[in-house]
């Protein structure tokens, strides 16, 4: 049985640092694509970051040189350091992840398993 679980969400003042974690279990072999999405209400989900099994990852604009992603092949996991954070990066953020190769694009269609999200608050 697949399962995405996220973890490390929280409240910090702009400017602050959080990081989230991922774990996808259910594969036996590491997932070849997992990827962090975010949400606020009345919005599209949107794509930040993802990562494959060649360590090439994907940034959305927005987060590039503020937010990394880091995949274990391993443990089947994907962090992501958060720093520089802004108040409009509250939401709630999801990790996916999809059993197909690829390239890992950052596109919601691209995942078929989604964890519960895990919510970030940031304060101004």
């Amino acid at each position: 049985q697949v399962r995405v679980v996220e973890s490390g969400g929280g409240s910090v003042e702009a400017g602050g640092s959080l990081e989230l974690s991922c774990v996808a279990s259910g594969n036996t072999n590491p997932w070849p694509c997992l990827a962090w999405f975010r949400q606020t209400p009345g919005k599209e989900r949107e794509a930040v970051a993802s990562a494959g099994r060649g360590g090439i990852t994907k940034y959305a604009d927005f987060v590039r040189g503020r937010f990394t992603a880091t995949k274990d092949n391993r443990k089947n996991t994907l962090d992501l350091e958060m720093h520089n954070l802004k108040p409009e990066d509250t939401a709630m953020y999801y990790c996916a992840a999809d059993f197909n190769w690829g390239e890992c694009l950052l596109t919601r269609s691209r995942y078929n398993y989604w964890g519960q999200g895990t919510l970030v608050t940031v304060s101004s």
